[in-house]
């Protein structure tokens, strides 16, 4: 397995209305990298945003559906989502401020 550097681990923020809903609780939606492990989640959201404690995280790993394109089959992408609950006294992330 190749080293990842906790910039590569978080690939993007998940923005949909259950993500956005879960934020005043303190849990935030990220898709990752498909090889990082919790701790790597962790330590990459501790470092990337300031203030910021991480309490727990869940991942969840999704296969990539099967599209037809007449007799032509194939698959999408697969990727990993992470679940990061901050603790109480935590700060909240700022890319979600204001949406």
């Amino acid at each position: 397995m190749a080293d990842i550097k906790y910039y590569d681990v978080i690939l993007k923020p998940v923005l949909t209305e259950k993500s956005m809903n879960a934020m005043s609780e303190k849990k935030y939606t990220f898709l990752v990298h498909p090889s990082a492990t919790k701790n790597q989640v962790a330590e990459a959201v501790e470092k990337m945003f300031e203030g910021t404690k991480v309490a727990k995280v869940n991942t969840v790993n999704y296969d990539g559906k099967t599209k037809r394109r007449g007799a032509t089959t194939g698959k999408t992408a697969k990727f990993k989502k992470a679940y990061v609950q901050l603790t109480a006294d935590s700060k909240d992330i700022e890319i979600f401020e204001g949406l």
